[in-house]
C-alpha cells in the first residue's frame, strides 16, 4: 500500500544498511484491525504532547517472541500493543555472554520499514560491541499502515504520527523495563530524518534517554512545508494551511530541541541531502540545547567518511559506555512515566 508513498532518503552508510542478508524469520502480515476488540475501551491518547501524562495508553501481553540464535547474539521478534488496530513489531537483538546490555533503540525516517532490522550485518554491527540493539518503526509506516485510506498518510497526518510515535518510543521503554534482562541505566537512541524529529520529542519528555544521536532531523514546519522535495506538489497547499500547521506547530522540534533530557546529544547535519530545506536546517541546529555536539557534512563523501562501517555508532557507544552502570535512585520524572511513585 505504501510503495506510492516512497521517497528517497539520502543514504547513511551503517544507518542505511541495503538489505542483503535477511535472517531466517520474517514478520507476519498484519491482521486487519478487529472491530470487536474490545482490549482497549476506554483508552486515550493526546496528540498535542509528545509527552504521556494526558493519555492512558494500555499495554497487553505481548505476543509471537520469535527468536533466533545467530551464534554471537540473538535476535527476537515479537508485537507488542498498546492502542487499537495498531500492533507494532518490535526486534531485540542482544549480544551473548553480556549480562544486562545497555540498550540502543533505533528509528529510521519514514518511510523506511523493518527490513533493516532483519539484515544480519545491521545485526552484527549493532551488537559486535555488547550492546542490545532495538528497533522499530514509526506510526502510518510499512506493516503499521492499514484501514486508512490512500489520502491518509505520514505527512497528511502528521501532528498523529509524531505524537503517537513519541508516545511508542516511551511505551517500547516501559516494556524493556519488565524484562529484567537490559540495562535500564544506560540507553541510547539513533535516529534519522523524521525519526530524528520523533526521537527529539521523546527525549523531551523522558530522561531515560540518556544519550541521543541524530541525523537530520526534520522540522521548522512551515518552511518544510513550503520549501521540501519530500512534500507531493499536488498535496502541498493542503500542508501550508494555517489549521494543518497549527496542528503540526505544537510538536514543532524547533521548540522542543531546548527541553531535550539526554545527558549528551549529537545531531548530524548531512548538508547535502535536501529533504529538510537549508533555512529549516539553520533553525534546528540553532535550537539545540548548549553542550549539544552539532557536526556538519557537506558532502555525501565526508558523511560516508565518517559513519562508514560500525564508525557511525562509536559516538553513542562511547558515551553509554561513560555512564555509571547503576543509579541510586531513579528520579521523579522517571518514575512518573513509569506509573511509580
Amino acid at each position: 500500500m505504501m510503495m506510492c508513498r516512497k521517497h528517497f532518503f539520502a543514504g547513511m552508510a551503517i544507518l542505511f544498511l541495503s538489505p542483503i542478508a535477511f535472517a531466517q524469520f520474517l514478520p507476519a502480515p498484519t491482521p486487519i484491525a478487529d472491530p470487536a476488540d474490545a482490549r482497549f475501551v476506554g483508552v486515550k491518547e493526546d496528540w498535542t504532547t509528545a509527552a504521556l501524562t494526558t493519555s492512558s495508553l494500555r499495554p497487553v501481553a505481548p505476543l509471537g517472541a520469535y527468536i533466533n540464535d545467530e551464534g554471537t547474539y540473538t535476535v527476537e521478534l515479537l508485537q507488542v500493543q498498546w492502542r487499537w488496530g495498531d500492533p507494532l513489531d518490535l526486534y531485540i537483538m542482544k549480544p551473548k555472554g553480556v549480562s544486562k546490555p545497555p540498550v540502543i533503540l533505533y528509528l529510521y525516517s519514514y518511510p523506511t520499514d523493518t527490513y533493516r532490522f532483519q539484515n544480519e550485518e545491521f545485526q552484527k554491527t549493532v551488537t559486535k560491541d555488547g550492546f542490545a540493539a532495538v528497533g522499530f518503526v514509526s506510526a502510518l509506516t510499512g506493516h503499521r499502515y492499514h484501514d486508512r485510506p490512500m489520502k491518509e498518510w505520514f505527512i497528511s497526518e502528521l501532528q498523529e504520527c509524531l505524537a503517537v510515535s513519541a508516545h511508542d518510543v516511551q511505551m517500547v521503554l516501559n516494556y524493556l523495563a519488565t524484562r529484567g534482562d537490559l540495562d535500564m541505566d544506560r540507553i541510547g537512541m539513533v535516529a534519522t530524518g523524521s525519526g530524528a524529529t520523533i526521537a527529539i520529542l521523546a527525549s523531551a519528555v523522558d530522561p531515560r534517554i540518556k544519550v541521543l544521536d541524530t541525523v537530520d532531523p526534520w522540522g521548522d514546519w512551515p518552511t518544510w512545508m513550503e520549501i521540501s522535495p519530500f512534500v507531493p506538489e499536488s498535496e502541498r497547499a493542503d500542508y501550508v494551511k494555517a489549521e494543518f500547521l497549527k496542528k503540526a506547530e505544537v510538536l514543532e522540534p524547533v521548540k522542543w530541541l531546548p527541553k531535550i533530557k539526554a545527558k549528551k546529544f549529537r545531531m548530524l547535519d548531512a548538508t547535502f541531502d535536501r529533504n529538510t530545506p537549508p533555512a529549516a536546517k539553520e533553525k534546528l541546529r540553532a535550537a539545540a540545547p548548549p553542550n549539544s555536539m552539532v557536526v556538519i557534512f557537506k558532502t555525501p563523501e565526508a558523511f560516508t567518511t565518517a559513519v562508514r562501517g560500525d564508525k557511525g555508532l562509536q559516538w553513542v557507544e562511547h558515551e553509554l559506555q561513560l555512564l555509571p552502570e547503576t543509579r541510586a535512585e531513579a528520579s521523579s520524572d522517571e518514575k512518573s512515566i513509569r506509573g511509580e511513585r
